[in-house]
C-alpha cells in the first residue's frame, strides 16, 4: 500500500465546497472577480443543475459559511457542476494541485473548420457556469517572481487540455478556470516554464489529478463521457476561421 501524501497545500471537502488552504498564500486566479490576491484559502464550489443566476459575491460568501468554513472569502473562489466528492489531488515535489473534472460542456476546437460557426453576443449566464467544467487549484511552495506565477497558469492549461484531449478527446470545456499560488516566503523561482522543477512538477500534478477526477466523476453509467459536442448536453465546437495575416515591416525614419 503506497504511502499517505503529505501535501503542502492541504484541501478538506464540507458541503460541497472544497477549501485549498496554506497560510499568505498569494493567488492569481483566472474565475470570477479573478486576479491577484493574498489569503490563506482558495476554495471551489459545487453548484446545483438548476443553479439559476445569481450575485456571485454573495453566494460564495453563503457556500463558504454553510459549509462551516469562518466565512473566510478573502481567496479566490471558483464554481463547478462537478461534484466536490470527485474532487482528487496530486502532489510531486514542490507543487500540489487539486482538480475536479466533468465533460458535459465540451469545447472542440477542430483543425480543419467549417468557417460556419458565428459568435453569440453576451456574456455567459450563472446558469451557464453550472456546467461540468474542469477546475484547477495548483499551488507550489517556491516563491515565484510576478512573471513566473503568470506563466504557470498556462502551464497548468497546457497540461490540463494535454490530459483531456488524451482522456476525453476535447482539450477544454467552456467554463474552465485555473487558481495558481505561491508562497511568498519560500525559496526563490525566477521561471516556471516546463523545464523547470515547478513547471515539470506542475505538468505532472495536473495530469494525475485531472485524469483521477474523470475517473471519479465517469465512475459508472451516470454521467456518461460524450463522444463529441453532438452528444453532449452542452458544448460548441470553434468552425470559425480567423484570418491570417503577416506583420508588415517597420517604416524607419
Amino acid at each position: 500500500m503506497a504511502d499517505p501524501v503529505d501535501p503542502a497545500y492541504e484541501a478538506c471537502r464540507s458541503d460541497g465546497v472544497l477549501r485549498v488552504h496554506r497560510p499568505s498564500t498569494e493567488w492569481l486566479s483566472t474565475g470570477p472577480n479573478g486576479g491577484r490576491v493574498t489569503a490563506d484559502a482558495a476554495y471551489n464550489v459545487s453548484v446545483p443543475a438548476e443553479w439559476a443566476e445569481t450575485p456571485l459575491d454573495a453566494y460564495a460568501t453563503d457556500r463558504v459559511d454553510r459549509a462551516g468554513f469562518d466565512g473566510a472569502t478573502d481567496g479566490p473562489v471558483l464554481f463547478t457542476g462537478v461534484a466536490i466528492e470527485d474532487a482528487r489531488g496530486a502532489r510531486c515535489g514542490p507543487v500540489t494541485a487539486y482538480a475536479t473534472a466533468g465533460i458535459s460542456n465540451p469545447a472542440a476546437l477542430p483543425m480543419e473548420p467549417t468557417g460556419t460557426a458565428g459568435f453569440e453576443d453576451g456574456d455567459e449566464s450563472a446558469g451557464d457556469r453550472a456546467r461540468g467544467t474542469v477546475n484547477l487549484v495548483v499551488g507550489t511552495t517556491r516563491a515565484l517572481a510576478d512573471g513566473a506565477l503568470a506563466n504557470l497558469v498556462a502551464v497548468a492549461a497546457e497540461a490540463k487540455a494535454a490530459t483531456l484531449l488524451a482522456e476525453t478527446g476535447f482539450p477544454g470545456t467552456t467554463t474552465d478556470a485555473i487558481v495558481v499560488g505561491h508562497d511568498p516566503s519560500g525559496p526563490g523561482a525566477s521561471f516556471s516554464g516546463s523545464a523547470t522543477e515547478v513547471g515539470a512538477a506542475t505538468r505532472a500534478c495536473v495530469r494525475e489529478a485531472v485524469r483521477a477526477s474523470l475517473e471519479g466523476h465517469y465512475d459508472g453509467a451516470d454521467p456518461i463521457l460524450p463522444a463529441s459536442v453532438d452528444d453532449a448536453t452542452y458544448g460548441v465546437s470553434t468552425d470559425v476561421r480567423a484570418d491570417v495575416f503577416r506583420p508588415p515591416i517597420a517604416e524607419r525614419d
